[in-house]
């Protein structure tokens, strides 16, 4: 009796957890359904990384972003720059809540932009100017030559080689030394041939 007791009330246990289980994922599926579609023209991020949010249309002129937009996230579109290269959107986190975002990153839904012409460029905290002394420095000034003139190079001195003494008692001094050395070597041959039969 106990273990049917056991079992009906493990049965209701597992019955019930699963009911309300599906009862809280409906509720959570259906939540997710509420998530509002923007309406009008917005941007949709294509990018597969964050991308940068900027105070104006540009990356030289406008270098420090406001903000940054995740992937598939969306925002209002308001604008379009001259170049049609900048999408002007509204923006929470950028000075008057407008922003700038480049155009090849994003998607543009719900119909047309006007042109917007580009904010102000910030004005640099510090101006670039030269000191006159140092750039006085580097300003030199050629000096006047004359133009390279062509000269002939001297001409080619070839030597003539002759032989100052035309006698022929060297060689014959030569052919009679190696003659004689060739008779040596005869000679030792023979007598090592004979001592080697004997």
């Amino acid at each position: 009796m106990k273990r049917l007791w056991f079992r009906t009330w493990l049965g209701t246990l597992i019955i019930t957890v699963l009911g309300v289980n599906t009862l809280l994922s409906t509720k959570q599926a259906s939540g997710y359904q509420e998530v509002t579609t923007p309406t009008g023209v917005f941007i949709t991020v294509t990018y597969s990384e964050p991308i940068n949010v900027r105070s104006g249309p540009s990356t030289v002129l406008y270098p420090i972003p406001v903000g940054r937009l995740s992937p598939g996230a969306t925002a209002p579109a308001l604008g379009v720059s001259p170049g049609r290269e900048w999408i002007q959107i509204s923006y929470a986190g950028a000075s008057g809540g407008v922003g700038w975002v480049y155009a090849a990153y994003v998607n543009v839904s719900g119909g047309e932009l006007r042109i917007v012409e580009p904010p102000p460029t910030p004005t640099p905290l510090v101006s670039a100017t030269i000191d006159p002394t140092l750039a006085a420095a580097f300003n030199i000034q050629p000096t006047q030559t004359r133009k390279p003139t062509f000269t002939p190079p001297p001409p080619l001195d070839v030597p003539q080689f002759t032989d100052a003494n035309p006698t022929h008692s060297s060689a014959v001094t030569s052919g009679f030394f190696i003659l004689s050395l060739g008779l040596i070597g005869a000679i030792g041959l023979l007598v090592s041939h004979i001592l080697r039969r004997s």
